[in-house]
């Protein structure tokens, strides 16, 4: 018997005509009170366009967390992190994007020299200056609890276009 894959992993659509929730990492490798974060300034119909945001993306079929945040990060930066951390699993539901379970990682060790990334300027930017730049709202709040809190956390966020309307961490 063969396997039949009835579920996709990239939003598209279930066989019930539903959409299913989006896989995604992302990552914030630190290094001296620096946070590596990407201004979405390069791509076209970017939902975060001209935002800072973290450097992820989606799963491809198969992949762990950890191994999609591990290739994510190695393309996007050049970076091969040594030491990835699972912090938190984010919940996004939104009536533009639909839903998307975002898997949170940081980093402060990592190998390579940082390379050009075709989805906006790379940049090392201090933590608290991120807080001034162009941020979904519920960013904010997960940042935060990065820097206060050490155990595993699961954040639900819901935007009704680019507002956030509620947030509980679960």
């Amino acid at each position: 018997m063969g396997l039949v894959k009835t579920n996709r992993c990239d939003g598209n659509g279930a066989s019930d005509g539903r959409k299913v929730p989006r896989l995604t990492t992302l990552c914030y490798i630190e290094r001296d009170g620096c946070w590596l974060v990407i201004h979405r300034n390069k791509k076209q119909n970017d939902e975060n366009g001209d935002k800072w945001i973290g450097v992820g993306g989606k799963f491809e079929y198969g992949e762990s967390p950890v191994e999609c945040a591990m290739r994510e990060v190695k393309e996007e930066t050049g970076l091969t992190m040594l030491n990835p951390r699972f912090r938190g699993l984010v919940t996004f539901v939104s009536d533009e994007w639909g839903v998307e379970y975002m898997h949170l990682f940081t980093c402060d060790k990592f190998a390579g020299e940082l390379a050009e990334c075709d989805e906006g300027d790379l940049v090392w930017l201090p933590k608290a200056e991120l807080f001034k730049k162009k941020l979904w709202e519920g960013d904010k709040i997960f940042l935060r609890a990065l820097e206060e809190r050490e155990d595993f956390f699961s954040l639900r966020l819901r935007y009704a276009g680019e507002v956030l309307v509620e947030h509980a961490f679960e």
